[in-house]
C-alpha cells in the first residue's frame, strides 16, 4: 500500500471513529475494550476475507495481515468461537467499583449485601474501595462520578449507598445502540465496495447534499423538508421492495438478498 492511501485510509478511519467513540463513552466503554474490539474485527475480517480456494485465511497470514503475532491470533479465533457476538468484558474502572462493592467479602454484609460505606478510613471505606479497585483515579473524583450518573447516594449520616452494579455515565437504550451501529455498518459496507468494485462493476448509490453557507435560523425548516421529503423516498421505496419481495415460505428458484436505501440528515458547524 502507497504511503497516500494509507495515510488517507487513516484519514477516514478517524473521521469514522469519531460517532462510533461518542456511542462508546456514553454507554462505558473505554479505549482499552475499544482496542480489544477493534483487534478483534481485524482478525475475523482477515480470516473472513482472504482465504485461498474458498478456506479461512491462515493464522500465519492473518498475522501478517494484522500485525499480531500468531499466539494472538491463534487466542482470539479461539476466544471470538466462544463469545457471543457483539460481547465485549465491560470491566472500567468504575465498573470495577461497583462491582467489587457488590462481590468483595470485605465490603459485602454477612447476608451478601453491600455494606452501607463511610467515605474516609483505612479499611472498610469508600476510600479503601476506590483505592484497590480503580487505579490512580482520586476516591473523590470517583465519588462525583458514581454520584452524578446516580450509582451511589450520600445519607443524612454522610455515609454511602451503592445503587447499581454497573457504571452507566448515559442511559442509553441497548436497541437503539444496535440500531446505530447496524446502520453505520451499512453506510461503511456501501462505501467500501464502491472502492474496492472492479471497473467493469456499477457503484452502488452514495451521495451527499450539502452546503455552508445556510443560516443557523433556517436548520428547522431544513429538518421538516428532510423529514417529509426522505420519509416519502423511504415509502416509495419500500413499496417497490415489498412488490418484488419473495413470498414468506414460497420455494426460492432465485438467489436471493438484502436491498434498501438509507437516508440521513447532515448537520454541523
Amino acid at each position: 500500500m502507497s504511503d497516500a492511501v494509507e495515510s488517507a485510509s487513516l484519514r477516514a478511519f478517524r473521521l469514522l471513529l469519531r460517532p462510533v467513540v461518542r456511542i462508546l463513552l456514553r454507554s462505558g466503554v473505554t479505549w482499552r475494550e475499544a482496542a480489544q474490539a477493534c483487534k478483534a474485527v481485524f482478525v475475523e475480517i482477515a480470516t473472513e476475507d482472504y482465504g485461498l480456494h474458498g478456506r479461512p485465511t491462515s493464522i500465519s497470514r492473518v498475522a501478517i495481515l494484522t500485525g499480531l503475532g500468531r499466539r494472538e491470533v491463534s487466542r482470539m479465533r479461539r476466544q471470538s468461537a466462544v463469545e457471543e457476538p457483539g460481547e465485549l468484558v465491560r470491566m472500567n474502572a468504575a465498573t470495577r467499583v461497583l462491582t467489587a462493592w457488590h462481590l468483595d467479602p470485605e465490603f459485602v454484609s454477612p447476608s451478601g449485601e453491600p455494606r452501607v460505606l463511610s467515605f474516609a478510613g483505612d479499611s472498610d471505606s469508600f476510600t479503601a474501595l476506590a483505592s484497590r479497585y480503580c487505579g490512580d483515579i482520586a476516591a473523590v473524583t470517583m465519588l462525583h462520578e458514581l454520584s452524578r450518573v446516580g450509582a451511589i447516594e450520600e445519607l443524612s449520616d454522610g455515609r454511602l449507598r451503592v445503587l447499581k452494579r454497573y457504571y452507566m455515565p448515559v442511559v442509553v437504550d441497548p436497541t437503539a445502540i444496535l440500531q446505530a451501529g447496524s446502520m453505520l455498518n451499512d453506510l461503511g459496507n456501501t462505501a467500501h465496495y464502491n472502492l474496492v468494485r472492479p471497473s467493469t462493476a456499477t457503484s452502488r448509490f452514495l451521495g451527499r447534499a450539502t452546503n455552508t453557507r445556510i443560516r443557523v435560523a433556517d436548520a428547522a425548516d431544513f429538518r421538516a423538508f428532510i423529514e417529509a421529503e426522505g420519509q416519502a423516498l423511504l415509502e416509495r421505496a419500500d413499496a417497490w421492495l415489498e412488490q418484488r419481495a419473495v413470498a414468506e415460505g414460497s420455494p426460492r428458484a432465485q438467489r436471493v438478498r438484502r436491498l434498501g436505501i438509507g437516508i440521513f440528515q447532515i448537520e454541523d458547524d
